[in-house]
């Protein structure tokens, strides 16, 4: 499913009417549903998906140490109880991927990741000094595109609570792995993995939802003459023996060069894969050369420019690409429109109660290259949004276990949301209390006390009114 808007929009509907039945029901369970895509939506009228918008708190952390510098990029950071660790690849200079020169470097925040600080490591001596925060040195070129991730696999080895994957098409993907997450050692010499071009971030986690470890990594593709980079995908249940499933399925979307992935399980839903891309248009010149001398650009990289957008994924080779609008634009101010910058790192992390949050290299190529940081709140990525004129939105039939509805909303002061539950044909069910405030996650009240439990399991449907109101997501418990 994808449209050409940043909104999936139906209208001219005064009264939805549910679909007949064609399907078996969706199996919702206890899982947390977000309003991302149209796979819990039937029909709408006067009401659109719309996707979030992220807000800027300022840089984290400056690229801006000798063994850094301008060409850092290749981002991962990784929630661990009270930390938060940084992953990216540090090189000054352009040059060929997988040379001796790049390094793989560790930094470190308290929860949230407002800023980012260097522990002092002392492994590896590099441009002369060894009191530094590199982590991987002098083995190319496997510091070219390091990608670790904290293996989430129930009885995990202790020694292996970390992993990652790393390598180009001239080594193979090699497999690492660690106790502490800042010494990394190879699982075995030989690469673990083969069949892809990996000039990119190529990453791997253990996914919950599928009970084997996915790794999502670089490829190419021609379409009616043009290549594209691409993403495919593989499946291991060990992290050594991987079945390539191949490209991954945009359905109808134009093709587009999708740079980075940065696909990952999110994390309060773990069923649902988010993906953060970045989108690369070569060629697309906007600095002209005086803005380019003038913010010291290196002279290769300012004649592209790149944008993020949304993805999510189920599982298995598809892509959904609902959006085709930017998630996150270049912004103002012409360093930001330069050859590969904007790319966002891999995950998004808890940050507090409400909000979420996530990071982008900005001004790649430039002396001034940080990380910057942005927040969503929980669930954020997209609502089901009506204005003040009023919407509706009918699910498809689906099944779900518990007592309690839950729901991520926000509504202005004359705003609102009612749930009904019906039954196959339309019947009413059950129908809620209006819902006014803005709460991550609120008990839904139900007119004459309805218990949701004696419907659960059979196939049921929500109809969903708002007004002036955005629903992020929803939970049945």
């Amino acid at each position: 499913m994808h449209l050409s808007r940043r909104q999936l929009v139906v209208t001219g509907l005064a009264t939805l009417a549910p679909a007949p039945a064609a399907e078996s029901p969706l199996a919702l369970g206890h899982r947390r549903e977000l309003f991302v895509d149209s796979f819990l939506i039937e029909k709408l009228a006067g009401a659109e998906l719309r996707l979030g918008a992220p807000i800027d708190t300022g840089s984290a952390f400056a690229f801006d140490r000798p063994w850094e510098g301008r060409f850092c990029n290749y981002v991962t950071v990784i929630p661990d109880g009270d930390l938060v660790r940084l992953y990216y690849r540090g090189v000054p200079n352009a040059g060929a991927d997988g040379r001796g020169d790049e390094v793989y470097c560790y930094a470190e925040s308290p929860a949230g990741g407002t800023r980012f600080s260097r522990p002092t490591l002392r492994l590896h001596t590099v441009r002369g000094i060894a009191e530094n925060n590199v982590i991987l040195a002098g083995t190319p070129p496997l510091q070219h595109n390091f990608s670790p991730f904290l293996d989430t696999r129930p009885g995990v080895d202790p020694a292996a609570r970390f992993k990652g994957i790393a390598g180009t098409q001239k080594s193979g993907l090699v497999a690492f792995q660690s106790r502490d997450g800042i010494h990394w050692a190879p699982l075995r010499p030989e690469p673990v993995f083969r069949d892809g071009a990996f000039d990119s971030q190529n990453l791997a986690f253990w996914s919950e939802a599928e009970q084997r470890y996915v790794l999502y990594y670089r490829t190419f593709k021609k379409i009616n003459g043009t290549g594209y980079r691409w993403i495919s995908r593989a499946v291991s249940r060990n992290f050594v023996d991987w079945e390539n499933q191949g490209e991954m399925d945009f359905g109808q979307a134009p093709p587009e060069h999708l740079y980075t992935n940065q696909t990952s399980a999110y994390f309060r839903a773990p069923h649902l894969y988010v993906s953060l891309a970045a989108r690369f248009l070569p060629g697309r010149q906007v600095l002209t050369e005086a803005e380019a001398r003038s913010i010291n650009v290196d002279p290769g990289y300012f004649k592209d420019c790149s944008d993020a957008v949304l993805l999510t994924s189920r599982g298995g080779t598809r892509y959904d690409r609902t959006f085709l609008d930017a998630f996150l634009r270049p912004g103002l101010g012409v360093e930001n429109w330069v050859s590969r910058s904007n790319y966002p790192a891999l995950n998004l992390i808890p940050a507090g109660p409400r909000h979420m949050a996530f990071y982008v290299v900005k001004n790649y190529g430039q002396p001034s290259i940080h990380l910057q940081r942005y927040t969503l709140r929980l669930d954020g990525f997209a609502s089901l949004h009506a204005g003040y004129a009023g919407g509706e939105m009918i699910t498809k039939l689906f099944t779900y276990g518990g007592s309690e509805l839950t729901a991520n909303f926000s509504t202005s002061a004359p705003g609102g949301l009612r749930f009904t539950l019906e039954d196959p044909s339309g019947a009413k069910l059950a129908a809620s209390a209006e819902l006014i405030g803005d709460e991550i996650s609120r008990p839904v009240r139900w007119q004459e006390g309805a218990n949701l439990g004696q419907w659960a399991g059979k196939p049921v449907r929500l109809r969903v009114a708002l007004k002036d109101a955005d629903l992020y997501a929803i939970q049945f418990r």
